[in-house]
């Protein structure tokens, strides 16, 4: 673990935050100095066919979070929800004392070819990974701007927010509009000193598997197969390398970074 303090006396909120990418997110701020506020839906879903993280899953943040001297918030809540997520997020700054940095991070993704979606599951797929991230910075941006020290924000994208990949339609397409609302959001908040950039992992080593896209890339593997591979030798990148950079992104070291693409990638981009 980072033994430096990039973000002492900061205030960070995370979506997605029980598991994976977002506790890595979590844990790394918390261990640079920041207090959290945490929220996670907590459930399954209907689509995706890997388990969705549980209220033991964000009670495991909230305890690592802590083992490393930093307070924590943590919501169970539904980016789909502005409400609650308005809510949860008001309390969180009421106990801490504020809000500076945001990881836009919920996400959710299922396997089939374009055709071939269920209506709901693109509609699911649409709620949580592009409407849950305006929610997300509809909620966080007011108070950013009322505090008036600048900020930055994060959302979680994907190689797929970059690329037609396959066999993902609405992960791409909902990765694609998070893409264009950073973009916007930067022009929009630069004015205020408050950053808004987009990571982009390929494979990363989390619960979020869509098992059954494994099975279409090698159904295809002599026409479609190549998209999927890495230049570097990995299979698949750490969430703690996700984190990473979020956190380099977040701090001051990236202070002339706005409206930015950055991946996380093996180099699959570059194929």
């Amino acid at each position: 673990m980072t033994s430096t303090r990039r973000f002492e006396g900061k205030i960070a909120f995370i979506t997605g935050a029980a598991r994976g990418q977002g506790r890595a997110e979590a844990v790394r701020l918390a261990s640079e100095g920041a207090d959290i506020i945490a929220v996670d839906i907590c459930k399954s879903l209907e689509y995706p066919a890997y388990p969705g993280a549980t209220p033991d899953d964000l009670a495991v943040t909230v305890k690592e979070v802590e083992a490393l001297g930093r307070r924590i918030v943590a919501r169970e809540v539904d980016v789909r929800d502005f409400d609650a997520l308005q809510q949860a997020l008001s309390e969180g700054v009421a106990e801490l004392g504020g809000l500076d940095i945001v990881v836009a991070n919920a996400g959710v993704c299922t396997a089939a070819t374009t055709w071939e979606h269920a209506l709901e599951q693109w509609k699911e797929t649409i709620d949580i990974n592009l409407t849950g991230v305006f929610h997300t910075v509809k909620a966080a941006v007011p108070i950013l701007l009322e505090r008036g020290r600048g900020g930055a924000i994060v959302m979680t994208s994907s190689v797929a927010g970059l690329r037609g990949l396959p066999f993902v339609a609405a992960y791409s397409a909902s990765k694609h509009g998070v893409v264009g609302l950073c973009k916007t959001l930067a022009n929009e908040l630069g004015q205020h000193r408050i950053r808004v950039n987009t990571v982009h992992p390929a494979g990363v080593t989390t619960d979020m598997q869509p098992v059954e896209m494994q099975q279409m890339i090698a159904d295809h593997a002599a026409t479609l197969g190549p998209i999927f591979m890495n230049a570097l030798p990995d299979e698949a990148t750490d969430a703690e390398d996700i984190a990473g950079t979020v956190a380099w992104l977040l701090s001051d070291e990236a202070r002339h970074i706005t409206g930015a693409q950055i991946p996380v990638d093996l180099g699959t981009l570059i194929r």
